[in-house]
Parts: C-alpha cells; sequence; structure tokens
C-alpha cells in the first residue's frame, strides 16, 4: 500500500512508520520539547490550582506528557507546572543550560512517577524524551543572553506576584471546605502567609488545609529559589563599541562612508559589532529580546559584505538570537537576501533633499516659504556651523539644551540617531541652532531649537535630532532645515538625508483618486497609528521640502518573527520600554565575557 505525498512523490505505508519510529528531525527537536513542556506545564498548574481537574480525564492524559508531575500532589503538580513553562521557552531557543535542566527533570519525574503512581507509560515517555534529548544534545548549543544580577529582582517581582494571584485562586476554590465566610482580606492574609510556610487565619475541612498549604509553600519556595539562582549566577552584561571597533569603522566609513546615509549611525557606542574575515566590512547590531537588530547596510567595501554577513548570521546562530535588519537600503537588501536567504520587506522611504536642486520658490514651496518668513520677522537668527568650530561653553550648553527639550526620559533611536552631541570624535557634525535675540533670561540663553547632522560620506550629511523649546514659536525645524539646506552649499554639502517615514508609499497612494478598499483600509488603520508613532506626521513634514524618495527595506527570517522583531524595534528605538526602573538598572556595563570564546583575528563583539 502507498500513498501520495505532495501531489508526486509515492510513499509507502512501511516508510512513513519507520520515519515515525526514528522521531523528529533533529532541527525539530528543540521546539517539539518546548511545545510538549508548555502543555504539560499548563495542565500541571491547572491540576495544582482546580481541585477537580487533578481527577479529570484530562490530566489522565498528562501523565504520558513528558515531565507531568501533577499526580504526586498539587504542591508538587504546580511547582513543576511553572518550572515547566520556564524552562520551555529556553527549549525551543536551543539554550544549553535549559537542555541541562530538562535531562535533570525528566528522569526525576520517571522516577516519582514509578515510585508514586506505578505509571509505567509515564515513565516510559519521560525517559524516551531524555533519551531524544541526550541523542540530539548538538542541538542545544545556544550561549547565554546578555544578562545582569538584577534580573533577580524583576523575577523576584514578577514570579511572586504572579505567585500571589495563583494564591488566591486555590485559596479561594474550595467553597465547600472552607470554615465559614472569609473576606477577601483574610484570603490575602492566608497567602502572603502561606508562601512563607506559616498556617493562615482561613480553616479548611478535612485534608483540604494541608494541600493549600503545601501548594501556597511550594509556590512561595520557587520564588525564593529562582530568585536566589538568578542573584548568584555569572553576569553576562551587553557588550559595547570599543575605542579599537570605533577607530576601524571610523576608517570604513571615511573609504566607503557614501553608500549608506545611516553609516555613520553604527557609531553609537550601545552597539556591538561584527568585521568580515578580512576586516573591510562590518555589521553593527544590538541584541533586543533575543531578536538581534542591525541598522542600516554593511560599512565597508560591497566586495566585503558577504563575509561580514555570514559572521553576523554565525553570531545569531550561537546565540539563538532572531537575525532582523532595520532600514537597509534597496541594494543592501539585496545582498542579505541573497547570502543569508532571508526575506525583505518594504518598511518605508527616507526622505533625501539634493542641494542644488533645493529652492524656495515656486508655488509647491508657498507655505514653507511663508513659514519661514514670518519666524524670521519675529527676529530669530540661525547659525550653521561644523561641530568643531563651536567653542566648549556654546557646545555645553546646546548639549544641556537638547537633553532638556527631549520630552521624554527614554533617549530615543537606533537605526537614525547617534545618541550624542558634541563628542570631540564627531567633529564633522553639522548644528544648526535657532537664537532669538534679546531672549536670554532662561535657562539656554538665547537659543530655541538645535538640529543636528552626521557626516553622510564627504559630500553629504544626515538629520540625527529635532529639539526645540516649547515655548518657542512654531516652525522652528521648518526654519533651521531651511537654514541647513541653504549653507550646505558652503560646508561642502551637496545632499541631505531628513527623516524616515515610514509606509510612505502606502499613504501616499492610499489617498489617491480610484485606491481600492484594502490600500484604503490600510491607510486608515496608518493615520490612527499615527496618534503614538508619527507616522502621518513624519510623513507630511518630510514632504514640505519635495524630497526624493529612497525606500528602506526590514529583512528577516520568517513571517512569524515580525511581531516579535517588530516590539524589539519599538524598544530599540525608544518607543517601548521594558527596562527595570533607573534605580534599579546595572551601573557599569563590563566586556561580555562569553565573546572571547574564540575571537577570530578581526574581532566579534555580542551585545
Amino acid at each position: 500500500m502507498s500513498v501520495t505525498v505532495d501531489g508526486d512523490k509515492t510513499v509507502s505505508v512501511p516508510q512513513r512508520v519507520r520515519r515515525l519510529l526514528r522521531g523528529p528531525r533533529p532541527e525539530a527537536v528543540p521546539a517539539v520539547v518546548g511545545a510538549a513542556c508548555t502543555v504539560v506545564g499548563l495542565i500541571d498548574i491547572a491540576a495544582g490550582v482546580f481541585p477537580r481537574f487533578r481527577h479529570s480525564r484530562m490530566h489522565t492524559l498528562a501523565e504520558v506528557l513528558p515531565g507531568a508531575l501533577g499526580p504526586f500532589a498539587a504542591a508538587l503538580s504546580l511547582s513543576a507546572g511553572v518550572l515547566l513553562l520556564l524552562l520551555a521557552h529556553g527549549l525551543k531557543r536551543h539554550k544549553r543550560r535549559a537542555w541541562r535542566a530538562a535531562v535533570v527533570l525528566l528522569p526525576a519525574g520517571a522516577v516519582a512517577q514509578f515510585a508514586y503512581r506505578h505509571s509505567i507509560v509515564g515513565v516510559l515517555v519521560s525517559l524516551t524524551l531524555c533519551c531524544l534529548l541526550v541523542h540530539h544534545r548538538d542541538q542545544f548549543r545556544a550561549l547565554p543572553d546578555p544578562r545582569s544580577r538584577w534580573r533577580a529582582l524583576a523575577n523576584f517581582v514578577l514570579l511572586g506576584a504572579s505567585s500571589l494571584a495563583l494564591g488566591l485562586v486555590i485559596v479561594s476554590v474550595h467553597p465547600g471546605r472552607v470554615v465559614g465566610d472569609p473576606s477577601i482580606a483574610d484570603r490575602l492574609q492566608h497567602v502572603l502567609y502561606g508562601l512563607f510556610g506559616i498556617e493562615g487565619p482561613v480553616d479548611y475541612a478535612g485534608r483540604t488545609s494541608w494541600t493549600v498549604a503545601y501548594s501556597l509553600g511550594a509556590l512561595g519556595l520557587l520564588t525564593a529559589v529562582t530568585t536566589i539562582y538568578l542573584a548568584f549566577r555569572p553576569e553576562h552584561p551587553a557588550a559595547r563599541l570599543t575605542e579599537d571597533d570605533e577607530s576601524r569603522l571610523r576608517a570604513l566609513l571615511a573609504t566607503h562612508g557614501g553608500r549608506d546615509s545611516l553609516g555613520h549611525f553604527a557609531l553609537r557606542r550601545d552597539k556591538a559589532v561584527v568585521f568580515s574575515p578580512s576586516g573591510k566590512a562590518a555589521v553593527c547590531y544590538r541584541v533586543v529580546s533575543g531578536v538581534m537588530l542591525a541598522g542600516g547596510d554593511p560599512i565597508g567595501d560591497v566586495e566585503a559584505w558577504p563575509g561580514a554577513i555570514e559572521r553576523f548570521m554565525d553570531e545569531a546562530k550561537a546565540h539563538s538570537w532572531t537575525p532582523a535588519v532595520m532600514g537597509c537600503s534597496e541594494r543592501g537588501g539585496e545582498v542579505w537576501t541573497r547570502e543569508t536567504g532571508l526575506t525583505a520587506l518594504e518598511l518605508g522611504d527616507e526622505a533625501v533633499v539634493d542641494v542644488a536642486d533645493f529652492s524656495l520658490a515656486g508655488r509647491a514651496m508657498r507655505n514653507v516659504r511663508q513659514m519661514v518668513g514670518r519666524i524670521e520677522r519675529n527676529g530669530y537668527e540661525t547659525r550653521v556651523r561644523r561641530a568643531r568650530d563651536i567653542g566648549a561653553t556654546e557646545l555645553e550648553r546646546i548639549r544641556r539644551a537638547a537633553a532638556d527639550w527631549r520630552g521624554t526620559d527614554t533617549e530615543r533611536g537606533f537605526s537614525m540617531a547617534l545618541g550624542r552631541i558634541g563628542d570631540p570624535a564627531d567633529g564633522d557634525c553639522v548644528i544648526a541652532t535657532a537664537h532669538l535675540p534679546g531672549s536670554g533670561d532662561g535657562p539656554h540663553g538665547d537659543l530655541k531649537a538645535v538640529l543636528h547632522f552626521v557626516p553622510w560620506g564627504r559630500d553629504g550629511m544626515s538629520l540625527e535630532l529635532m529639539r526645540r523649546d516649547r515655548s518657542a514659536d512654531p516652525g522652528m525645524n521648518e526654519l533651521l532645515i531651511v537654514a541647513s539646506l541653504q549653507a550646505a552649499g558652503k560646508l561642502g554639502v551637496a545632499r541631505v538625508s531628513l527623516n524616515f517615514a515610514m509606509f510612505r508609499s502606502a499613504l501616499a497612494r492610499g489617498e489617491r483618486l480610484g485606491a481600492g478598499p484594502v490600500l484604503r483600509c490600510w491607510r486608515g488603520l496608518l493615520i490612527f497609528l499615527s496618534r503614538w508613532f508619527q507616522i502621518e506626521s513624519l510623513y507630511k513634514f518630510n514632504a514640505k521640502f519635495r524630497p526624493r524618495w529612497e525606500p528602506r527595506f526590514v529583512v528577516f527570517r520568517t513571517s512569524r518573527d515580525l511581531p516579535r522583531i517588530g516590539i524589539a524595534a519599538m524598544q530599540a528605538e525608544g518607543f517601548v520600554n521594558f527596562s527595570l526602573p533607573r534605580p534599579f538598572r546595572s551601573r557599569a556595563q563590563r566586556p561580555c565575557g562569553h565573546t572571547l570564546r574564540s575571537a577570530p583575528e578581526h574581532g566579534v563583539h555580542a551585545a
């Protein structure tokens, strides 16, 4: 007997049986084990929380799944379920420490099932899965992620809150066994006492009190043990750009910096870098929530890009990070997809103004011309200078003003932000300032707005920062952009890159006559999201200066990774902040020790 697979391939039934007996493909083992741990963990938690569930057929089925420890006791079921859920994510990401924990947990579960339940099937399944993990141990080679001991505090808060919530459920799901009618405050007190192993004010009939007490004690013990482990495990802080890395990147930018307007942003010191074997190209990146984010095109000679990209992908594989590239050019996207098999999706457009073609004349520029003229009549003056031509005192005043006008505690920017002003190494940067003579009573004197541009090769510059005094007249940014474009020729600048407009083409096509319903709905959603992410406003602001639009792309592995990449990108850009409060952050960042394991001649630094 045979069956047809995919329409053109015939596979006999015995062959399918042999494939089934051989088990999953090696590369699929982490996902299979992680999924099994997730299912069993949820079942065990439900079994530990709800008494009736422990005696249902569903939990009987859980006995044959790996690691199902719920049949022994509600407390053991609850703690095992939480551990399995914590373990599942690490197994799916090929983490070596998660593999070690699973190899220890599964035989222990098998022994417990045989000793307490005499479940031969459960023992066989647990041992089979353990053998599968040992046989495919090469699939679990991922190195640790960046971390610090402050993760212990986060674990204590989050797991403690979860234990408190589960404890309230445990205390409340025995209505027929509770003596009296305890209030919410009494139940909460009972949970808090129970987490520390102390009997609370709520009384139960029969053996229910022991079940509740053991369950609460197990949650408290689990919270304490995991917190202590995280507090004393070795640190792996995020790497930073070293002085040697920065000097080598500047040398590459001096020769090849004109290719990409985002090249200078690779010098952010909270990024890390991998170099090609020849040292003629590099990829800068940052790791956020397990996503290895590169920004823009690789730096350096195009012929050496594949070598740097290969190093980037090797580093992502070594740590089981999700690779992604934000804001690469069309040429960069072609190289990334050709060398790695990744997929590219248009993310938006970069506004580039050619200085020789810019003019305020004409009907299309009337609004900008009128706004700039009105502000100039109000007495505002502009100055456009290289950073090296500004005195130290004035430069410090500009730096303080930009920080005070930021508006949020979080520094935004990743792919199109340098994150500093006036650094001695950035003397080629251009700073445009707006002043109102006679208004020097404020903390920043007569300074009212600041624009900061970074070099784009030898004849270009890219807008990095726009800040203004909230009390200044509207139109400060337009005034300074026009002043910068008019002064660009004297500075030897022929092209200026302005802001990046996400989904610009969708916004432009969606408002045209004849746009279809899908495109109009997509444009409507983008306009709705613009309330928080300035999607439409940035597009309209850039369009005022009649730029040419250069498409930018996001490169990713599979469509399933897009939500995760999107969240990581918003974290990197500063729109979403999941970090600990400022008093609890690590004060110093030290070199990442595991990156020295086999550093090649030109170095590999992981973030």
